[in-house]
């Protein structure tokens, strides 16, 4: 929603990317976060401003939209890991040695169940370093939208979980 110094409103909307604006002290009051910007419009053509504030709002979409599919595409990658997980755990559970049926690709092979779960296993190392990647990623994103919203930066969300050796030093303090 588009305010002038007169009070009049023009519309935006988003999804159809139409802008209907006049020439004149403007104030943009964002739905995605409480910021409220003011472009100063003396002399300028009405129609460089909607391009502007479209341009903002379509580079603000476009960075969230990044964020929900990595979002997407994590939910989607931590399924198939569980998936692997349980698939390995079965086999394990497995005493008899023989060999194995897997699905790699679209096709069923036949294979050893030691080789299957080593298989298995590799999968789900690749996963999960895909996993991390996508969630490195993420936190710049993330960023980069507050930067857009005019909002200051989350506190603690650059942490990183300890390390195995850090934890056993932690650990043996206590």
């Amino acid at each position: 929603m588009l305010e002038d110094h007169k009070g009049h409103y023009s519309h935006y909307n988003a999804r159809n990317k139409i802008c209907h604006i006049k020439n004149a002290d403007l104030i943009f009051k964002s739905t995605y976060s409480n910021f409220v910007g003011v472009i100063k419009t003396m002399d300028t053509d009405s129609s460089a401003i909607g391009s502007q504030l479209l341009d903002y709002v379509i580079e603000l979409e476009g960075v969230a939209e990044e964020i929900l599919a990595d979002r997407r595409e994590i939910i989607d990658l931590d399924r198939q890991r569980n998936k692997t997980r349980e698939a390995v755990r079965a086999l394990q559970k497995n005493k008899s040695n023989t060999k194995t049926w897997l699905c790699a690709g679209n096709m069923f092979i036949k294979v050893e169940t030691k080789k299957a779960i080593n298989m298995l296993n590799k999968d789900f190392d690749v996963i999960e370093n895909e996993i991390s990647k996508l969630r490195s990623t993420l936190k710049p994103k993330v960023n980069k939208l507050r930067d857009l919203e005019k909002k200051d930066d989350l506190k603690g969300f650059n942490l990183s979980p300890l390390t195995p050796s850090e934890l056993n030093s932690v650990e043996s303090l206590l």
